[in-house]
């Protein structure tokens, strides 16, 4: 049981520093002094995973109301949020809002390919 928790863990934050990898590479800069190698991505895969994991869903719960004002559109912000948070909180990456967006998207297509491959829960 825990065994596969950690694996489904482990794999959703790869997926994570493979979606970072992407949105920073895609609609992001690294400054000049930071280096660009695999442990800035592994790192930055991690802090989303962390922000996503304990700021978005106070976020979520405390802006309710708006979003069901909006039928579900203003989700879309808090998404952005979170990219714009976890970028950030990274030292050296910078990001537009419209790159946030775009990154938003981009992983969550990520995210919802890798949902249908990996499963959540172990059936019964």
């Amino acid at each position: 049981m825990i065994k596969n928790q950690i694996l489904i863990f482990l794999s959703r934050w790869f997926v994570s520093s493979v979606g970072m990898w992407l949105v920073i590479r895609w609609f992001g800069t690294v400054d000049d002094g930071i280096t660009g190698g695999l442990s800035l991505y592994i790192v930055a895969g991690l802090v989303f995973s962390l922000v996503n994991s304990t700021v978005r869903p106070l976020t979520t719960m405390l802006s309710l109301p708006l979003i069901i004002f909006s039928m579900g559109i203003f989700t879309i912000l808090i998404n952005v949020a979170m990219m714009a948070l976890t970028v950030w909180i990274l030292p050296g990456i910078h990001i537009t809002f419209w790159g946030a967006v775009f990154g938003t998207v981009a992983i969550s297509i990520l995210n919802g390919l890798i949902n249908l491959l990996v499963p959540s829960r172990q059936p019964k």
